[in-house]
């Protein structure tokens, strides 16, 4: 998609958390002036050590910029800070919201925030804190054709080859497409590896096999040295969001008439994830759930 060239911007970042934060280091690296705000204050800190400023409310925040961007963690979160706390000072801002929410979600948004005067696009992004920071997620934008145009070359510092898939709402049904991928093949993955090592089978002997089949994942390998071990710590993405995500599409699914039966165990065994303390870790925590016996909280 074409657009014209433009140089460092004032932007708003509302929400620093593992991935908000790497993608404000990446703002600030790519040379836009960044204000940045957060339910706690201490994680700004180490955006504010890079050159960041530090906004009192979401308010201040997005005043002092012309585009705000959104990486906070649900829809009716965004939805509160974005226009509880922001309201009119949206207006003349083009608000890009990455943070993985419903469709349905990111259609209202962009109905609220055009009656304030404001423009919307959605870009969900596929990747994790590095890839944020080498600028290399995989953005999907969803929006009119004019409004991601406009923010092209911010969305390239972000992502060196954005895709635009339609509409808004077109983006976040890819994304929950797509992390319902991540949900089940880290299922999948997870009950084979139990039950060859229940039986007796070398692991490296099975992805020998695994690997030179066409049922291979590279997410298998990504994922395998840290469940042979049982550490989940330090995630890129944690297990209460894999969960959040997966509800999302299931809601998504169903409005569509679609089948979902398949997937509800595997919602239920993610439910388990909080009383076992697996919640803030990796995602393939899922392994520890997978085992069939009282799971327990790997070290944080």
């Amino acid at each position: 998609m074409a657009s014209e060239p433009t140089g460092p911007r004032a932007i708003a970042l509302l929400g620093t958390g593992l991935l908000g934060a790497a993608i404000g280091q990446r703002l600030l690296q790519r040379g836009h002036r960044l204000s940045v705000w957060n339910r706690t204050p201490e994680r700004c800190a180490p955006l504010l050590a890079a050159g960041a400023e530090l906004a009192a409310t979401p308010a201040t925040a997005i005043a002092a910029a012309e585009v705000v961007v959104t990486v906070l963690s649900d829809g009716p979160i965004t939805a509160a800070v974005l226009l509880d706390q922001g309201g009119s000072a949206l207006a003349g801002r083009s608000v890009v919201q990455i943070a993985t929410i419903a469709p349905d979600e990111s259609r209202q948004l962009d109905v609220a925030i055009r009656s304030l005067g404001g423009h919307y696009i959605e870009a969900p992004v596929l990747g994790s804190r590095p890839e944020a920071l080498a600028g290399n997620l995989q953005l999907m934008a969803g929006g009119p054709a004019a409004s991601v145009e406009r923010l092209w070359p911010l969305l390239q510092d972000l992502a060196g080859t954005p895709v635009r898939l339609g509409e808004v709402g077109s983006a976040m049904a890819a994304k929950l497409a797509l992390n319902q991928l991540i949900a089940s093949l880290t299922h999948a993955f997870s009950l084979s590896l139990h039950l060859v090592q229940h039986a007796g089978v070398e692991v490296e002997a099975f992805m020998a096999l695994l690997r030179g089949s066409a049922l291979y994942a590279p997410t298998f390998d990504k994922k395998l040295e840290r469940e042979l071990a049982g550490d989940y710590a330090n995630p890129n993405f944690p297990t209460a969001h894999l969960r959040k995500d997966l509800l999302l599409f299931l809601a998504a699914a169903r409005g569509a008439g679609l089948a979902v039966e398949g997937l509800e165990g595997l919602a239920a065994l993610l439910e388990r994830a909080t009383p076992a303390g697996l919640d803030g870790l990796d995602y393939c925590a899922l392994h520890a759930l997978t085992a069939g016996r009282p799971a327990a909280a790997a070290p944080a």
